[in-house]
């Protein structure tokens, strides 16, 4: 295991688990789980042996979302500029805290959430990017930045609106209310409803390792064309789809599939390659 401030992550069964370790103050994302989020997707995907991720976390709060103590520290950092140049750098660090959650998004391998009590503000940017997510019945879930005077502004308003009913979220962006987990789960923002944390986290990890039990090619070809057909018409993604097939049908794992399935026996895929493409 490595630990990092915020986060606490390990590998086992090539599943990466991606631990939010801030208790005692409701794992509310201070300016080191800015640095370290993206920190740690960054060296996922410098890992050939992770083929999904888990987002979980620690005490009885998934998150608090934003620390309000960094966000007071971003606006001491241009108070002082020239008015035009504190909006552009404004822009600017919004636009990098997007991407720690965009990370997620990009990632090769599927992210499942885990969410246990409160998550708030910044941690429906995060679940939002995420591609799964589950929850416990002591779950609830509060688009907060309405109630502080400002618009959400790092993922919620874009993504959320295509994992439940449109005017269901704007409903929660408008207004601010409470979503109980029964409710998370009649809408579809989460998949299932546990009774505890334990149990979820048993569900997870073994969802993880099955999606890990596949052919890691197929596996993010799948997240690739779900996401780029969540974006565009359906022409668009058919045609994307054959172009990908065109270079990655006559893979080796199809041929291993076929002859585990054949054997009656598991298949062992080989691991993608990881690391930078550029040459060294």
């Amino acid at each position: 295991m490595a630990d990092y401030e915020t986060i606490a992550f390990a590998v086992e069964d090539r599943v990466a688990r991606v631990t939010l370790n801030r208790p005692e103050k409701r794992n509310a994302m201070s300016a080191a789980f800015w640095r370290e989020l993206p920190a740690v997707f960054a060296r996922i995907a410098e890992m050939p042996d992770v083929r999904a991720a888990v987002i979980a976390s620690t005490g009885p709060h998934f998150t608090a979302g934003i620390d309000l103590a960094m966000l007071a520290g971003l606006v001491s950092e241009v108070t002082n500029l020239e008015d035009a140049r504190r909006r552009e750098n404004l822009r600017r660090m919004v636009l990098a805290l997007q991407e720690c959650f965009n990370a997620l998004e990009r990632a090769h391998v599927p992210v499942l959430a885990a969410v246990q009590g409160g998550c708030i503000g910044g941690g429906i940017d995060m679940i939002t990017a995420c591609d799964m997510r589950y929850c416990t019945e002591d779950a609830y879930f509060v688009v907060k930045e309405i109630e502080v005077g400002m618009t959400a502004d790092l993922g919620t308003l874009q993504r959320l609106p295509r994992v439940m009913p449109d005017g269901l979220a704007r409903e929660l962006a408008y207004t601010g209310r409470v979503m109980p987990a029964s409710e998370a789960k009649d809408c579809g923002l989460v998949n299932a409803v546990f009774a505890d944390q334990a149990t979820m986290l048993e569900h997870v990890i073994e969802l993880a390792r099955r999606i890990a039990g596949h052919s890691p090619l197929a596996v993010a070809g799948t997240k690739e064309m779900l996401n780029y057909g969540r974006d565009h018409s359906v022409a668009d993604g058919l045609n994307h789809i054959a172009t990908w097939q065109a270079g990655m049908f006559l893979s080796e794992d199809l041929r291993e599939a076929a002859g585990a399935m054949q054997d009656k026996r598991a298949p062992v895929f080989q691991d993608l390659v990881r690391g930078s493409t550029l040459p060294k």
